[in-house]
């Protein structure tokens, strides 16, 4: 059974500056006119331009009931694990701020459900000034900004852990598309085809772009993602959610993800999604144009 999906897109109509919530985000407090600057690689290949984009919603998309309902197991849940989760997080957050200049806990304003802005809560995993030339996505594991915990935190998906505040509030959901910042979700929409299809439901700490795909670096790794986004709204389930918070807890351990996804009977090739015939051409072409740079 499916429900009737109305987007209000998040990045024309809330503040877009990062100087909104900065005060313990990457970027430097007071240094907002810097900050609000965005280096992402957000582009396009050459001959595709974003009046050619298709905007709004995919009209096939198919989004159960279940992301309404799924709350009635979450909040339990949520509150279950919010002690020690936050006992952890609290331990941690002493030892980020012993180890490098900056706050232990950083805040900052991400597009949620049909693009209404929340606060999101991490463990500060990069240099308190990681951002003080601009917005822009992570490198991955050899991301300079990146301090020597902050490794650890990332790899064990501990600078996870405050994000149960926002689920206790409704904000997210434990699976869901990962949420991203109203800045770049404007830009994003531009060159994504139906980038607002990811907004239909409410984001999470994890889900099937998190677990099988690395994070985001540039527009091609997004259309990659995308395409396994909608394939966690349009066939979302108790099991699944089930899985991948079993999938997270083992990568919580240790265990590897290749491994634990493996293990939880989650893993997914966005080639092999039905909505792969809405990216792949487009990924195909950047992936072909950085081939060329290189």
């Amino acid at each position: 059974m499916s429900e009737f999906v109305a987007v209000n897109v998040s990045g024309r109509n809330h503040p877009s500056s990062p100087s909104a919530d900065m005060s313990h985000s990457h970027g430097p407090v007071g240094n907002t006119s810097k900050s609000s600057a965005i280096r992402c690689d957000v582009s396009m290949p050459d001959g595709v331009t974003p009046g050619e984009v298709p905007c709004g919603v995919v009209e096939t998309l198919d989004v159960p009931g279940y992301h309404n309902w799924k709350r009635f197991w979450e909040i339990p849940v949520a509150l279950l694990l919010a002690p020690p989760a936050l006992l952890l997080a609290g331990l941690l957050a002493i030892v980020v701020r012993w180890t490098s200049p900056g706050n232990g806990v950083y805040s900052q304003v991400r597009s949620g459900r049909n693009g209404k802005p929340f606060t999101m809560y991490k463990l500060r995993s990069m240099r308190f000034d990681a951002e003080s030339q601009g917005i822009q996505w992570c490198e991955g594991e050899r991301d300079p900004r990146i301090t020597p915990l902050g490794y650890w935190l990332r790899k064990l998906h501990l600078d996870e852990l405050p994000q149960i505040i926002n689920v206790l509030r409704g904000d997210m959901s434990f699976c869901g598309p990962r949420p991203e910042r109203p800045e770049i979700v404007e830009e994003l929409e531009k060159v994504i085809p139906y980038y607002q299809s990811r907004l239909t439901i409410r984001p999470g700490i994890t889900g099937f772009s998190q677990i099988n795909l690395p994070a985001d670096s540039d527009t091609g790794s997004v259309l990659k993602k995308q395409t396994l986004d909608l394939e966690y709204v349009e066939n979302a389930s108790l099991l699944y959610d089930f899985a991948m918070v079993a999938c997270t807890a083992l990568r919580l351990i240790g265990v590897p993800g290749s491994i634990a996804t493996k293990l939880a009977g989650l893993t997914k090739r966005p080639e092999d999604s039905r909505f792969a015939f809405y990216y792949q051409d487009l990924w195909n072409k950047i992936e072909e144009a950085s081939a060329k740079k290189s």
